[in-house]
């Protein structure tokens, strides 16, 4: 009872000390409180690892000297696991670490808009300080499912295959996927571009990428005027893997602030492929065990607790919506593989772009057959469901009877038509870059196609022939094509008016042609 007695007295006088101490420190130095600092025990490529912090938390951020940050990441019993935001080479082992007691955030709000900034929200574009006095973290919880609305408004992209065949809606979760340099980026900036007065606040987030790559991007998006209504989050391939991490999470934020006060905005991951890699070179630099095809096995959550947070929201709560539009890189037309098994499983449609397209110049080079929007009609304008309706499964019919008609054998007069059509289909469906296509024009050519307007057009000549057409439409029926794009139902004579005007326009163009030879 004794030796009880001694060990209490001693804890009393010890805390009283210390209270006189943190006294007698505050009344020299007014506001400075006890700090709890860690040392540098080991620095790597993007990581290091601390000792003595022993009440840091998990995804705090902490500060190194030079005013340097880094990212609590593993909090084992004897040292901190740190993920890098700034250089690691600028640290060194015995370098003092400050807990600052907050996680990771970004800057947010309208003050945002055509400015180009890295994973921490500071600019890179000389254009000097971000204009904003408020800050989101970059990790946050996923909207709950009793606060979102189902999708059922189309968010189009501009382009034919996609808003007519793989319709995208506000809100959705839209994978493009397909092996290198096949046109993924293209798609995503053509979505971009389209949504000029459309009142969409986009986001371009480059991970991993290139720097002269994600220079071109931006200059494509300024030349198109599209840099007013977008924010370019980059974290380019020779940054610290940790912000490369962090990036795509901060570009979720920056969106969710403008879904919550009632704003529609498009989010594009360019790409999760190399956010992957970045998070397994921070992982295995951590000695976490790696999984299968050497990925850490949590990585599904890392992706889905992000994309999960795309959503379209009620009324009551802020009624704005977030559509993603996430792009991964395939091996040698994998799909199968890890990461893109993944993703596909977690979003609600890929856009699968094909190689073997993209080296005949059917571009954008979109496999209609393996690509898919779980959403489909519902996020579609009523015009696009009467003309589009059977147009899909027309071409898929057409690809596979074009396979069997490359054996020579004698075709009888219904295939060889619908050979024909289908050629003309393809046509169509080609579209050149950086020129989104307004919604009648869309329809008009659909439909123009579709109805045999262009059976007699040689397939050299579609091109022309779609350009004649789509101006004829829009000279001669613009009371039809404000109705069309305000989502209003035609009547078939309405879309028996836009197919005169397609064959009158057509016939016009033969008989010019004539008349020139």
């Amino acid at each position: 009872m004794d030796d009880m007695r001694d060990e209490g007295a001693l804890k009393a006088a010890l805390d009283d000390t210390f209270r006189d101490l943190e006294h007698a420190l505050a009344e020299q130095r007014p506001g400075l409180t006890p700090e709890e600092v860690g040392i540098v025990t080991y620095v790597g490529s993007g990581i290091a690892r601390v000792s003595g912090m022993v009440s840091v938390r998990s995804e705090e951020l902490v500060r190194f000297p030079g005013d340097l940050y880094g990212l609590v990441f593993n909090v084992d019993p004897d040292e901190i696991g740190i993920i890098m935001l700034d250089a690691s080479e600028r640290i060194h082992a015995g370098d003092e670490v400050q807990r600052t007691g907050r996680v990771l955030d970004v800057p947010v709000g309208e003050g945002l808009l055509g400015r180009v900034v890295d994973a921490l929200g500071r600019p890179l574009d000389n254009l000097g300080q971000i204009a904003s006095s408020k800050r989101y973290p970059v990790e946050r919880d996923a909207p709950p499912i009793m606060h979102r609305d189902p999708v059922t408004v189309p968010l189009q992209t501009g382009i034919k295959a996609i808003d007519a065949l793989i319709p995208i809606g506000k809100g959705q979760r839209e994978l493009i996927l397909g092996d290198r340099q096949t046109g993924k980026t293209a798609i995503a900036l053509d979505t971009i571009i389209n949504q000029n007065g459309k009142d969409v606040i986009c986001i371009y987030c480059a991970i991993g990428k290139q720097s002269s790559d994600v220079a071109k991007t931006i200059e494509s998006l300024r030349e198109h005027h599209a840099l007013e209504y977008t924010i370019v989050v980059v974290a380019a391939g020779e940054e610290p893997p940790g912000l490369q991490f962090a990036a795509p999470y901060a570009a979720t934020s920056m969106g969710e602030y403008f879904m919550e006060t009632g704003r529609d905005v498009l989010v594009i991951y360019d790409d999760l492929t190399r956010h992957a890699r970045a998070y397994r070179e921070l992982s295995l630099l951590l000695r976490r065990p790696p999984g299968r095809e050497a990925f850490p096995g949590d990585i599904f959550y890392i992706h889905s607790r992000m994309l999960e947070r795309s959503t379209h929201l009620r009324k009551e709560h802020g009624g704005g919506s977030l559509t993603a539009l996430p792009v991964i890189e395939t091996e040698a037309q994998d799909i199968s593989s890890y990461i893109p098994t993944n993703l596909i499983s977690i979003t609600d449609g890929q856009i699968y772009l094909s190689p073997g397209l993209f080296q005949k110049g059917l571009l954008p080079a979109i496999d209609v057959g393996k690509s898919v929007s779980r959403v489909g009609g519902k996020a579609q304008l009523p015009a696009y469901r009467a003309v589009a309706g059977d147009l899909r499964i027309a071409y898929s019919q057409f690809e596979e009877l074009e396979s069997f008609s490359r054996f020579g054998t004698r075709l009888d007069e219904d295939t060889r038509k619908r050979l024909e059509r289908g050629w003309r289909v393809r046509e169509i469906l080609k579209q050149p870059q950086l020129k989104p296509m307004p919604v009648p024009e869309q329809i008009a050519a659909l439909l123009a196609v579709n109805g045999g307007a262009l059976d007699e057009v040689p397939i050299g000549r579609i091109g022309q022939a779609e350009q004649v057409l789509r101006k004829a439409v829009t000279d001669h029926q613009g009371e039809l094509c404000r109705r069309i794009e305000t989502g209003e139902k035609l009547s078939m004579d309405n879309f028996n008016t836009i197919l005169n005007t397609a064959h009158e326009a057509v016939k016009a163009m033969g008989e010019k042609a004539d008349a020139d030879h």
